[in-house]
């Protein structure tokens, strides 16, 4: 059976294992590395079979900029379930524990990069129907999402969307 809890220390190699597995390359592996041992308001979850770690999913600090105000947030980046164990609602479990998690802390949104047959179904929107766009440029209209949870503090804003500075090094 499937659980999903916090990470612990002793997760990190697993994750990033899953990570480099899942995305095929190393870089998204590191990013979380890095993020974990420089950010404290970070949200990451494993979802474990027995012992075993299976899938993870990381939320870290991300704001929208608009004129000079800054709205605190947070990105979804990455999501990643074990090869052998992908298909079978995993990674949905993983988002929805995740989105949940971060409803629990005073963030105004979640940002993703993603599929967006995926995490529409979560309550993900187009960012750019809200006038909120990606700081990479290139990046596909449909690909870049938003989850607005403080619908008094986004009304109306638009702006630049950023992540922490560790993913630019992937970009």
């Amino acid at each position: 059976m499937i659980k999903i809890r916090e990470e612990k220390a002793e997760d990190y190699q697993a994750v990033r294992e899953i990570n480099n597995s899942a995305f095929g390359q190393p870089e998204e592996g590191r990013i979380v590395d890095k993020i974990r041992e420089a950010c404290d308001e970070i949200i990451s979850l494993v979802a474990v079979e027995g012992e075993k770690v299976v899938g993870h999913i990381f939320f870290s600090p991300a704001e929208i900029n608009y004129k000079g105000k800054a709205i605190k947030g947070m990105g979804l980046a990455p999501m990643a379930v074990h090869t052998s164990y992908q298909n079978k609602g995993i990674g949905s479990l993983l988002v929805d524990d995740g989105i949940k998690k971060v409803k629990e802390t005073s963030c105004s949104f979640i940002i993703v990069l993603g599929h967006d047959k995926y995490y529409l179904r979560f309550g993900f929107e187009t960012a750019s129907m809200y006038g909120i766009k990606p700081q990479w440029e290139g990046v596909p209209d449909e690909a870049f999402m938003i989850m607005i949870l403080d619908k008094e503090t986004m009304a109306g804003d638009s702006g630049i969307a950023k992540y922490r500075k560790e993913f630019d090094e992937a970009m």
